[in-house]
């Protein structure tokens, strides 16, 4: 049950991160799942040692929602440096 909660957690995460990179037209369902899940493992390596605050998206929290979003935007926008750097 908790993986479902996971897929469900990392997609809002994502989609909502998409929404302030201005990447949302860009991008799926599928991949605002991916962005949201690997941003929940980026934002609790940078939340844990910087803030000593652990979430989950395993189990639904607000915390966990908040860390899942603060490391989707951040890989977003790595995302972006590397696009905007492979273009020119």
């Amino acid at each position: 049950m908790g993986w479902i909660i996971a897929i469900i957690v990392g997609g809002i995460a994502g989609w909502l991160a998409s929404l302030v990179m201005n990447r949302d037209a860009s991008m799926g369902i599928f991949w605002n799942v991916v962005v949201g899940i690997v941003g929940s493992v980026i934002g609790n390596w940078l939340a844990g040692p910087l803030f000593g605050v652990q979430g989950t998206v395993q189990a639904f929290s607000l915390t966990g929602l908040l860390i899942a979003l603060l490391g989707a935007i951040v890989l977003l926008g790595i995302v972006n440096l590397v696009q905007r750097g492979r273009i020119r």
